[in-house]
């Protein structure tokens, strides 16, 4: 097998995202529910004689800084693999949106990149290789939607509820680290227990569960995301997913989806996408 073409990575909502301390280390501890939707880049990959890794695509900011080249030459640090690879990336996610593209990238690339190099490693043993990537990417490593506690590291698979979703990203890239060290953010959110948001999923999608506690602060820094939630929030429970800048409301079915979409301007981009109940390449 030399070449593995058109594997999907998904991006994610935050169904809550809960701020519940701050560690010595500077990192923040969160709860929160990762939701996988049909939204996703596209991944093309072949393998290569020379050891080399190349980018080709779609590509963000310096090649060196990139997620799916770090993730393929972690994979080789950590293996000791002598094959390459060229990684072609069409992106679809936008960046400093808060769905994950960049994380989910790097874990379709250790994925295909153990299949196509013929590693044979377990998704823990990739996981061990994703975390120093970002915390979001040992998630799209784990398969199914999750609770996760921790930096976000610490996964318990959990169900939830059929939705679409309408998502809205109003053109604004937001940083995360801007985010988490505003002032005015709360960290001493009370922790919750998996079971909490189980029980609440019978008022799925007319109410969320818990908040974003990072949607005052981005809402206060950027009036479009606060906009774009007042928008939203006309069709049912609006929220912002991480830390910004897209927003989404859940709702019965794509055309009610479609109908909360066109209340914002034409030149947010916009989608209504089914909730996925599993990661795409679960089964790899």
């Amino acid at each position: 097998m030399e070449l593995l073409l058109g594997l999907p990575a998904p991006a994610k909502l935050n169904l809550f995202l809960h701020v519940t301390g701050r560690r010595a280390d500077g990192y923040h501890t969160l709860q929160t529910v990762f939701q996988l939707i049909e939204l996703a880049d596209w991944l093309d990959f072949e393998r290569r004689g020379d050891g080399r890794i190349v980018r080709e695509g779609d590509l963000l900011g310096p090649v060196e800084d990139d997620l799916v080249v770090r993730a393929a030459r972690a994979l080789q640090s950590a293996t000791g693999a002598r094959w390459g690879a060229t990684l072609r990336v069409a992106k679809r996610i936008p960046a400093g949106s808060g769905m994950g593209g960049g994380s989910s990238d790097a874990a379709t690339a250790l994925i295909a990149l153990n299949r196509l190099w013929d590693l044979g490693l377990s998704r823990a043993e990739l996981a061990a290789c994703a975390l120093p990537l970002g915390a979001d990417v040992p998630f799209f490593l784990h398969g199914s939607n999750a609770f996760a506690e921790g930096v976000g590291e610490q996964l318990q698979a959990v169900p939830t509820p059929a939705a679409w979703y309408a998502v809205v990203w109003p053109q604004v890239h937001v940083s995360t680290k801007e985010i988490f060290g505003d002032p005015g953010l709360t960290r001493n959110t009370k922790p919750t227990k998996m079971s909490d948001f189980s029980a609440a999923a019978g008022r799925f999608p007319q109410a969320l569960f818990g908040a974003n506690d990072l949607e005052a602060v981005a809402r206060r820094r950027f009036p479009d995301i606060d906009l774009a939630l007042q928008r939203l929030c006309r069709h049912g429970a609006a929220r912002m997913t991480g830390s910004g800048s897209a927003v989404f409301v859940p709702t019965t079915s794509e055309d009610r989806a479609s109908e909360a979409l066109a209340e914002c301007p034409s030149q947010w981009q916009r989608w209504a996408v089914r909730g996925l109940s599993e990661h795409p390449l679960a089964a790899w």
